[in-house]
């Protein structure tokens, strides 16, 4: 099986984290995408956050660094997963070796997504899984169970970050 090497940027801040609505797969996901030739997942991370989110990221390292300095080390990611992708006219079924980070925004807060179908969504909204609406008044869809623990775990690790800021 094919497999390609891909990075999903949960983005989140204040209480929040971004997702929109993926119509090609009919889901709510967070950026992300293929990891270029010659790109490290660090820099493919942060090329997708800004490329899709429209602003620059810094991701939240969630595992300690080994203690050697020396060869440069890149924070590990909160997780990888190994995702079936089904077969489409322009590709053969593959695989997508996913590596997840955790990241917010280089200011720190909130910033206005793209327009369209991109939402800030509450910690509260994922925790009692009645998915997002994509219009007032419209029906929430709900959100993949991988992308709503992650999420909450996401905005959890952000409020961490936003804690020790305040305290030093």
């Amino acid at each position: 099986m094919r497999r390609h090497f891909t990075v999903t940027a949960f983005v989140s801040a204040q209480g929040h984290t971004l997702l929109h609505w993926h119509v090609k797969n009919r889901m709510w996901l967070p950026p992300g995408g293929h990891i270029e030739p010659d790109e490290d997942p660090i820099q493919a991370t942060r090329r997708e956050a800004l490329e899709e989110a429209g602003f620059p990221v810094e991701i939240m390292p969630t595992a300690s660094a080994f203690s050697h300095g020396t060869p440069p080390q890149l924070p590990a990611p909160a997780t990888i997963m190994v995702e079936d992708i089904p077969a489409t006219p322009a590709e053969p079924a593959h695989q997508h070796v996913d590596l997840i980070y955790f990241t917010r925004p280089a200011s720190g807060m909130m910033q206005t997504p793209p327009p369209g179908s991109w939402r800030w969504v509450a910690l509260e909204a994922l925790q009692d899984g009645r998915g997002i609406s994509l219009e007032a008044g419209a029906d929430p869809i709900p959100v993949a169970e991988d992308v709503r623990v992650l999420g909450i775990r996401a905005i959890a690790r952000a409020a961490e970050e936003e804690r020790a800021s305040v305290g030093s």
